[in-house]
Order: C-alpha cells, then structure tokens, then sequence
C-alpha cells in the first residue's frame, strides 16, 4: 500500500494486538475506552519522540539536597485539538505523556450525511479569527496535536488542519486509530510541508456511506453508549 512519506503507521506489536481486540463486535465501551486510551498512548510515545526535544532547564534540587540539571521539552507552546466527539477518548493519553500541562482546544466536525464532506459547528480556538487573510490569530500553538481515532474520507481531518493553518499553526500531529487508505492520503496532502500522521492501522476500503471497512464500527456511539441512536 502506497502512502504519503508523512503518514507513519505504527509497527509496535501491542499496539497491533490492542487494534484487534479494537475491531472486535464483543468489546464493551468500557474497554473499549481503555483500548483508545492504550492506543493513543503508544501512538503518542512514537509521534512525540520525532516532534519534540529535551533540553536543559533551570537548576533544582533532589529530596536529599543534590542539585540537577531540570529538563524541558521544546516547542513549549503546544495544544491537543480533539476532533469532537470520539477525539475525547485519546486527551487523556496524551495529557498524561507531556511533562508539563498543555491547552486543550476542541473542534466541532461532523460530516453531512448525504456528501459525506465535513461541516464545522463548534470551535475554541482562542482569538482564531483573524484580522485579515494574511494575519493569522493570536496565540496559535507552535505545535498542535489532532487526536481523531477514525480518519475515513479524510474530509474532517483536512478541515481541522485548514483551520489550524489559518489560525497560525506551525505545525501539526495527527493521531488517529485507523484511517481508510484514500481519506489518510488526502489528509496527508492538505498541509504536507508541516503535517505528519500517526495511525496504528490503514484498511483499505470504504463503505457507500463512509465507514471503513473492516474498520472499528463508530468510535464515538461505542464510547458514549449511543449506539443505534
């Protein structure tokens, strides 16, 4: 399968074994929740090990009077932007990875049923309108984190990548469970030059109405129990 140089699926063997267990009919929200969380967790180990980098801080002091050298981690002006509303299921995760606490930035998405392309209903980014075209808003992260455990058309995911560009991102990560092979290669392309994607798996094919198949069935009905809705 032939994929955009910025799009990495990930190779770890419990992350495949959690994928599968993922996909299964017979696992209940509740592991389903942990399995998401797992997932993103070993997604971010793998993606922020290539975006970030340590570096020496102020001096401070051990329990028993040793003074060390602290570290800190660079870009410092980070966000997580989850995808509303299965994105809320990989926050956790990676709250609990960075050092230090970071903004979390929600996005509204959902796709109009009859051209499956994504209409924006809800966004918090701080002052994201801009004055005009050429400036973006204020107070844009230097690196924004995407959590969206399912990318299928890929329509949602480039969406929130144009609104972080316009907002004044310099770069962004995407996290995401599963991505179907067309809709990863279109979110790939829509910022190239400043984007990479993590998935833990890629299926190959689309259902008439968007789903992947075999995919993992709605990430957000199986973590909120709504499901036939």
């Amino acid at each position: 399968m032939s994929l955009p140089s910025n799009v990495h699926i990930s190779n770890h063997p419990c992350l495949k074994g959690k994928l599968s267990r993922l996909r299964s009919k017979s696992t209940q929200s509740r592991e389903v929740k942990y399995l998401i969380n797992d997932i993103a967790t070993i997604l971010g180990c793998e993606a922020l090990a290539t975006a970030l980098t340590a570096h020496d801080g102020p001096k401070d002091e051990t329990p028993i009077g040793y003074e060390y050298t602290t570290t800190t981690v660079q870009p410092e002006a980070l966000s997580i932007v989850p995808i509303l509303r299965s994105g809320l299921g990989m926050v956790e995760a990676i709250q609990t990875l960075l050092p230090e606490p970071v903004p979390v930035h929600h996005l509204g998405l959902y796709r109009e049923p009859s051209t499956l392309e994504p209409v924006e209903y809800y966004n918090n980014l701080p002052h994201h309108l801009p004055s005009s075209s050429s400036e973006p808003g204020t107070n844009a992260s230097s690196l924004a984190i995407v959590v969206d455990p399912v990318i299928a058309t890929g329509g949602t995911c480039a969406a929130a990548i144009q609104t972080l560009k316009e907002w004044g991102v310099k770069k962004i990560i995407v996290l995401s469970v599963i991505a179907a092979a067309d809709g990863v290669r279109r979110a790939a392309e829509e910022w190239p030059e400043a984007v990479e994607i993590w998935v833990a798996g890629v299926d190959a094919e689309l259902t008439p109405n968007g789903m992947l198949k075999p995919g993992v069935g709605d990430v957000g009905d199986r973590l909120f129990l709504t499901i036939g809705k």
